[in-house]
């Protein structure tokens, strides 16, 4: 029994590794911003990861892997206009976290971000607003540029 547990989990982690496989050249840097081939995707209104989001995690956690002076990671949720937006950006954001941490990323390194439909990057109701951003949020335990570790997620928020 106790083989066959241990080959099941070897068989879990090895997709995992094939997909990073070539991490290092498919992730680059836009400032402070990682630009990745394919951004996670989520089903529809949910938080719940497609499977196809797996190989772009893989790529930034092993990317992150070898960046021991990057301390914080800001994982930015962005959604569309909606009742519901700023609880969906923060819970899809929340998903990706924890789906790098299966991956082996220190819990320590990241920060979860939900901005909701606050920063806007396209004309109202575009796709290209409902994002996942990954951003380098501390260098060797400094925050960059001076701003806060959230990305100043308070100042956007309103007030409820």
């Amino acid at each position: 029994m106790r083989r066959g547990l241990i080959a099941a989990g070897a068989a879990l982690l090895l997709p995992v590794a094939a997909l990073a496989a070539s991490a290092a050249a498919s992730v680059t840097l836009d400032g402070n911003r990682l630009v990745v081939p394919q951004p996670p995707q989520f089903r529809p209104g949910t938080s719940i990861l497609q499977r196809g989001s797996d190989g772009t995690l893989a790529r930034v956690a092993t990317w992150l892997s070898g960046k021991a002076f990057i301390s914080v990671l800001r994982i930015e949720g962005h959604t569309l206009p909606g009742p519901k937006a700023q609880g969906l950006s923060e819970t899809r954001a929340m998903a990706v976290a924890a789906r790098l941490v299966a991956m082996g990323v220190d819990c320590r390194r990241l920060i979860v971000v939900g901005f909701g439909d606050t920063k806007p990057v396209a004309a109202p109701g575009s796709l290209s607003n409902e994002r996942i951003e990954f951003v380098n949020a501390a260098l060797r335990g400094r925050a960059i540029g001076g701003m806060p570790l959230d990305g100043d997620a308070c100042a956007v928020r309103p007030a409820r």
